[in-house]
């Protein structure tokens, strides 16, 4: 089975312009910029969903301004692989801030797809399965199926909920279990760890892990900066250290 492509994460846009390893990149990072860096390789966009619920509960940003904002970044940026809808996370915190039910943000984010491709269906908008258990991810399968939306037929399907626990043998028996079952999955979030334990079962993969990694660490020898938090030399070489070790694994 060949590895999963992996975004390197990251909250430079201008990166997109200096390297042409795929990146993923979160709208909050490309909304607010008046100019737009012109990609050199593929790049995959990140709705920003975890902030924007973490912040407000719920989503301010309606799905035709998103819409509009993704054309944009597709248009001037080039190179989109694929974009995230405006998704409803399912973590014990996240429920408790929004006061809704797993299988309501799985409804949201369901309806949120829809609505997506109604309005731009000449973007690469991706399906995205949420939920905690199982049981739920198996209910959302369900749920796009009713909707009208061919999992196995999608080139891309992203699996939420799961970077603080993709370790785990319960998520890695799902990935499993859903690859099993035809569906090309993302793992969004995924650390090493994670790729190690369940990149068999994902076509793709994102991390930002490297800058956290970087700020606990001195800067690389000749670099004046505090650390490398942000710096694209260390990033670019954690992530061949990150390929490395899967194929070792592999």
């Amino acid at each position: 089975m060949n590895a999963p492509v992996f975004y390197l994460g990251t909250h430079k846009a201008a990166w997109l312009a200096r390297t042409d390893v795929p990146l993923f990149v979160s709208r909050r990072t490309l909304a607010p910029m008046r100019s737009l860096p012109r990609a050199r390789g593929r790049w995959a966009l990140d709705s920003g969903g975890f902030t924007e619920l973490a912040l407000h509960g719920r989503w301010t940003v309606p799905a035709a301004q998103y819409a509009a904002e993704v054309r944009r970044f597709r248009d001037e940026i080039g190179g989109l692989a694929w974009a995230a809808p405006q998704d409803w996370m399912c973590e014990h915190q996240m429920l408790a801030r929004t006061g809704l039910t797993v299988a309501e943000h799985q409804r949201r984010t369901t309806a949120n797809l829809l609505e997506l491709r109604a309005i731009a269906p000449e973007v690469p908008w991706i399906p995205v399965l949420q939920g905690w258990t199982l049981g739920d991810y198996l209910d959302h399968v369900e749920a796009y199926e009713r909707a009208g939306v061919d999992l196995v037929g999608e080139p891309t399907v992203g699996v939420g909920t799961v970077c603080r626990r993709q370790s785990t043998l319960s998520v890695g028996n799902m990935l499993a279990m859903l690859a099993a079952d035809g569906l090309r999955l993302h793992g969004f979030g995924f650390k090493v760890t994670g790729l190690r334990a369940s990149g068999a079962h994902l076509v793709s993969a994102d991390s930002l892990a490297w800058s956290m990694h970087a700020r606990r660490r001195e800067p690389i020898a000749g670099h004046t900066h505090k650390n490398c938090a942000n710096c694209i030399e260390y990033a670019l070489g954690w992530r061949d250290d990150l390929l490395a070790s899967m194929a070792r694994a592999a």
